[in-house]
């Protein structure tokens, strides 16, 4: 009898850490509509004014350290008791590893964590503010270990390997309008149960054995595990 945990892969987006306090990018209160994503999020705004958007992730970075994991990242860190659990997240937040997840993939990097603008490596963590004339060892301007819009996202090929090993995938909280992290669940084989749960499911009607959950995460999360632990 083949007593292995099956590979559960879990993508999961903003509307995970939503209800968690951390707003999202796309909805009508979303970052993006108070900040533009030129000016704050991409390689140019950092040559422009490096200080504003250090100011910018240093704001989201306070409020990641006041916001608590929800029930939605405490219930996939118990899957870990049945699962061979991968959350591949596009979070740059840490609620997952605080709510006791321990195999975690970022793909847009992680706020609590800095490195020089010279180089991607060395990484260093960070739990205060980054300002001009905070150097790294080489003698770089400190920044985010954050991949910017327009920026490679060095995880990606980590991640795609990932998901064409799964056994099951699921995605949650997530508008699925991001590339290259959108396109992920099209490396997951056909063959395998598949499941979304977002508030607002996105077009996924190309994904085959899909089934969805059209709740948030938090009341969602309940029903997929009732599912998911029919298929361990």
């Amino acid at each position: 009898m083949d007593h292995r945990k099956k590979k559960l892969v879990v993508l999961t987006g903003a509307g995970i850490s939503a209800e968690s306090g951390l707003k999202t990018f796309r909805d009508g209160d979303g970052l993006w509509e108070s900040f533009d994503i030129s000016e704050v999020a991409t390689p140019g705004a950092w040559k422009k004014d490096a200080a504003k958007v250090l100011n910018f992730y240093n704001m989201r970075r306070r409020n990641v350290m006041d916001a608590l994991p929800n029930a939605a990242h405490y219930e996939l860190a118990n899957l870990e008791t049945d699962f061979d659990i991968t959350i591949i997240t596009q979070n740059i937040d840490d609620l997952h590893e605080r709510a006791g997840s321990g195999n975690i993939v970022h793909l847009h990097g992680e706020i609590l964590k800095m490195r020089s603008e010279r180089s991607n490596e060395p990484i260093y963590p960070i739990e205060k503010d980054i300002y001009l004339g905070h150097l790294a060892p080489d003698g770089g301007q400190l920044r985010p270990h954050i991949v910017w819009f327009e920026e490679p996202v060095p995880m990606i090929e980590t991640a795609v390997d990932i998901v064409r090993e799964a056994d099951i995938f699921v995605i949650i909280g997530t508008s699925l309008q991001v590339y290259p992290a959108a396109g992920l669940v099209g490396y997951a084989p056909d063959s395998i149960p598949k499941f979304v749960v977002d508030k607002k499911v996105p077009f996924t009607s190309l994904v085959q054995n899909l089934q969805v959950i059209e709740k948030p995460a938090t009341e969602g999360i309940i029903e997929l595990k009732e599912k998911l632990l029919l298929l361990k």
